[in-house]
């Protein structure tokens, strides 16, 4: 919402402009996604083998981005090469798509190449 007030001043004072903005912005809720949404603007489903398992409890997202206020020394594992920013290009499920329980991946076979903390900023793996 936008709104602006403007006075004049008339006679012998000099004009005045005085103007006052307001916007709001509201993102929203994070998209139902099933393997989890991606935690920067505008916040799209991330495919199948983004997320690593320690970011899913039960096989629900935990989440990320805006909504997600964890634990600073929480660390997960991503694959980085399947996000937009770094060339993915690939098919994007859809928000309320249901997942795919054969495209899961588990512990063993998980190979993240990025950890970052529950805010989504790329973190060093503790030592």
């Amino acid at each position: 919402m936008v709104q602006r007030n403007v006075r004049h001043g008339f006679g012998l004072t000099p004009g005045a402009l005085i103007t006052a903005a307001q916007v709001d912005i509201n993102i929203g809720p994070p998209p139902a996604c099933p393997y989890g949404y991606y935690d920067v603007p505008p916040y799209g489903c991330a495919p199948a083998r983004y997320w690593g398992p320690e970011w899913f409890n039960g096989g629900v997202f935990m989440g990320a981005g805006p909504s997600f206020h964890d634990d600073n020394d929480f660390r997960g594992h991503v694959v980085n090469r399947l996000h937009p920013d770094h060339g993915y290009k690939g098919v994007m499920p859809k928000p309320c798509e249901r997942a795919d329980e054969s495209k899961r991946v588990d512990s063993k076979h998980f190979k993240g190449n990025e950890t970052r903390n529950g805010r989504g900023h790329i973190v060093q793996e503790k030592r």
